[in-house]
């Protein structure tokens, strides 16, 4: 008996997968669900959900899932470079305007030293001036 089943698991296998016969993995999620948890009507759902998703779409659900998933992932590269690259220009004008204003105040304290010294030196020459 064993050997029987032996030969006939073998015949079908080998049409299986040397014919091309039925596309394997459209048949193979479906079998492994049937055989974890033994609900046929499970199985034959997923089965006939993934011939549909085929007809309407020209993939497989998984091979659909995978695609879309990555074009995800590429357009929250993007975004993801996009936004570093505001935010380095953000930085560099933000320091650009941190120079020109510390530029200003150290400009404005310059001629203040400098109206300093004028002042003083003005005081000493006519002082120089009355001395004399």
């Amino acid at each position: 008996m064993t050997l029987r089943f032996l030969k006939i698991s073998l015949f079908l296998s080998s049409f299986l997968f040397l014919t091309g016969f039925v596309p394997l993995p459209a048949v193979l999620g479906p079998a492994i669900t049937a055989a974890t948890s033994g609900n046929l009507a499970k199985a034959t759902a997923q089965l006939v959900f993934d011939n549909e998703f085929k007809k309407k779409t020209g993939k497989s659900s998984l091979g659909y899932i995978t695609e879309e998933v990555s074009k995800n992932n590429q357009q929250n590269r993007i975004n993801k470079d996009f936004k570093n690259l505001i935010e380095k220009r953000v930085q560099i004008a933000h320091q650009k305007l941190m120079n020109q204003n510390n530029e200003k105040k150290i400009i404005k304290d310059f001629k203040l030293l400098v109206e300093k010294r004028v002042e003083l030196t003005h005081k000493k020459l006519i002082q120089k001036k009355i001395n004399q």
